[in-house]
């Protein structure tokens, strides 16, 4: 099965880039094309597509506001948003977008994007909430629930996966509250642990630890009891 996708950018030059580039993947069937977000907007009313490509900074309805209206939509597409501005990666991650190419588009840098939209809907759970990290000046996003703990760097946090870490400008405060909701509980002033992700619960010699993929994490003594109580809750 070939994607069908939807490009759409009011600047016909890097329109027709984006779909000749999109034509070369093998992984890719139809491209459709639209210069505006009102434009798709009707065109997806009456069509399904399999991604959506789009720009953010247009005239009248912008990327992000289209971007808003189809996460809306019962089914709504997968979105990359493929732009020149950087600054707008975290609106981007708030609409669970599925990646995020800054332009000029490379055509290796659009094949990766490609393959997040294929793998998407086996990667992310419907609903999961993606987060944006930077690295080496690109923007990927992340599923929260592969997030397995957290930990505080100053005013950073960083986020742990299996095999991977990435630096977010959040302070672990801030996701202590926002994430509590998630399963992410605090286990010491500076971690925070996915309780979806302890394999294990350790007590020696009235020490506690619990152990999250290939780490072991030490609990304090203020956390210990919460923990206990949550994990035997899960278990239930």
């Amino acid at each position: 099965m070939t994607l069908k996708v939807l490009v759409i950018d009011d600047e016909r030059p890097a329109l027709d880039e984006l779909i000749f580039l999109l034509q070369r993947d093998p992984r890719v069937g139809e491209v459709l094309g639209c210069g505006s977000a009102t434009e798709a907007l009707r065109l997806l009313h009456d069509l399904e597509v399999d991604a959506v490509f789009l720009d953010i900074q247009m005239p009248g309805l912008t990327g992000l506001d289209l971007a808003q209206v189809l996460s809306r939509f019962k089914s709504p597409p997968p979105i990359v948003f493929v732009t020149a501005h950087e600054e707008h990666a975290v609106d981007a991650f708030d609409l669970h977008a599925v990646d995020y190419v800054l332009k000029p588009v490379r055509e290796e840098r659009l094949a990766e994007a490609v393959r997040r939209v294929v793998t998407a809907g086996a990667t992310v759970p419907s609903g999961d909430t993606q987060i944006a990290v930077e690295r080496g000046g690109v923007t990927r996003f992340i599923a929260r629930s592969d997030v397995t703990h957290v930990e505080a760097q100053g005013d950073y946090a960083r986020l742990h996966t299996a095999g991977d870490s990435h630096l977010v400008r959040t302070p672990l405060s801030t996701l202590a509250q926002e994430w509590r909701d998630a399963g992410f509980v605090r286990i010491h002033r500076s971690v925070l642990v996915s309780l979806a992700h302890v394999a294990e619960l350790r007590v020696d010699a009235g020490r506690v630890s619990v152990v999250v993929g290939e780490h072991e994490l030490l609990v304090s003594r203020r956390h210990s009891r919460e923990l206990r109580e949550l994990l035997t809750r899960q278990t239930r």
